[in-house]
């Protein structure tokens, strides 16, 4: 990096299974910013704030959702990677994510069912099974269910689009297998009812993540990086389990996976968000410490970690742990810059830990919704240059982000149908 790194485990280097290097073992990982640009493609916004990012001395950055199909989208204003089209943008993108020494990754994610109806656009999934979200339900349409061709299609997309990412000049790709996007709900026996050879087993359920990643570990080069990010658990009972993540990681040991993150939840049980976590201990701010512990023992990559880190103490853990990257999220989009604090100032290293105003909400879907709006309300200052607003109140947030899905809905709807014409 840049910038001189104090002796600690959480600045030490990392090498990757394919040899390169994460200057050290702080990792952004990926907040969903929808500040793609008219095309869909990565904005001077978007760019800016990456530079903000790389300036803050994280080791890796992983951007948001980077869609590999224009028709399925996890929000309006994503950006869409399938095409060469707007490959300079893409280009600065990487440049400004990598102009400290950083890894930068393109997360590469297709929505599944999880898509917002009013994009307008059909939505498919494994099976034809609906979200449950109580009055937030209709928000979301009854998903088709896959035919073969629709399987092979998305595999070849994932494949196309981390070609795509290397071309571009970022290092590496994460292939989004949790949090209910499309791969998970393959992966969960909730979600996925087949009868076919990609549902019943594990195996079955796990078959197109595990050929995705054995489609672009072979397409890009060796030195380009390959991770996954899966469920520790999804956090509901039937679905996908501890065991079930322990299996899957095993399944991703042979072929060439660089990094496993976990995380958990889905929309139906937000449990990446945390709110349920007493922040006074250090074992529950790393959320998902005791389960990635759990996986380790059958690992044979490095795993990271991601889930409400915020203070150095609980990040040192992790890392002395025998976890290989601290995974942060909402704490960079409040300060961008408290890896270089953490390691230039050891006193504001033992105090200080960015927070968002605590939720109120009972409904935890509402609740869930306006937490992410708070965070997009954050990575939307920090792109002007502006100083996060971390007190910003979650009602006023939800309405902010409202108004601007609104205004970008029909933005995406008024570009599919240019792009149809």
């Amino acid at each position: 990096m840049a910038h001189d790194l104090a002796p600690s485990p959480l600045f030490a280097p990392l090498t990757l299974p394919n040899g390169a290097i994460v200057p050290n073992r702080i990792a952004k990982a990926a907040m969903e910013e929808n500040m793609a640009d008219a095309d869909h493609a990565p904005s001077a916004a978007l760019i800016r704030l990456y530079r903000t990012w790389a300036e803050g001395g994280a080791g890796l950055l992983i951007t948001g959702n980077v869609m590999v199909d224009r028709r399925a989208m996890t929000g309006p204003g994503g950006v869409v990677l399938e095409s060469e089209a707007f490959g300079e943008r893409f280009a600065a993108w990487a440049q400004a994510a990598r102009s400290q020494g950083a890894q930068a990754w393109v997360q590469l994610n297709h929505p599944g069912r999880q898509m917002p109806a009013g994009l307008g656009q059909e939505t498919w999934a494994p099976s034809a099974v609906a979200l449950e979200l109580g009055s937030f339900s209709k928000r979301f349409a009854l998903p088709r269910e896959m035919a073969e061709a629709d399987i092979q299609a998305v595999k070849e997309r994932f494949i196309r689009s981390a070609l795509l990412a290397e071309k571009f000049g970022f290092t590496g790709v994460q292939i989004h297998a949790a949090h209910g996007y499309l791969l998970s709900q393959f992966l969960s026996p909730l979600t996925n009812r087949r009868r076919d050879a990609w549902g019943g087993t594990l195996a079955n359920r796990a078959r197109l993540l595990v050929e995705i990643v054995q489609g672009v570990r072979s397409a890009v080069q060796p030195g380009f990086a390959v991770a996954v990010k899966l469920n520790s658990a999804d956090f509901q009972r039937g679905g996908f389990s501890a065991d079930d993540a322990r299996q899957v990681v095993a399944l991703l040991n042979p072929l060439g996976v660089d990094v496993v993150e976990l995380s958990g939840g889905s929309y139906e049980a937000p449990a990446m968000h945390g709110q349920a976590r007493d922040g006074r201990t250090l074992a529950r701010e790393a959320y998902f410490l005791e389960f990635a512990q759990d996986i380790a023992a059958v690992a044979q990559m490095p795993l990271m970690v991601t889930g409400g880190i915020r203070r150095y103490p609980v990040a040192a853990q992790v890392v002395n742990s025998g976890i290989a990257l601290v995974g942060m999220a909402t704490a960079l989009a409040v300060e961008p810059r408290l890896p270089l604090v953490w390691c230039s100032d050891p006193a504001a290293a033992s105090t200080l830990a960015p927070a968002l105003r605590p939720i109120t909400f009972k409904n935890k879907v509402l609740a869930s919704v306006a937490y992410m709006a708070m965070v997009k309300h954050q990575l939307h200052r920090l792109s002007l240059g502006r100083a996060a607003n971390p007190q910003v109140h979650p009602g006023l947030a939800l309405l902010e982000q409202q108004w601007e899905n609104r205004l970008k809905n029909r933005r995406y709807r008024h570009w599919m149908r240019r792009k149809a014409g």
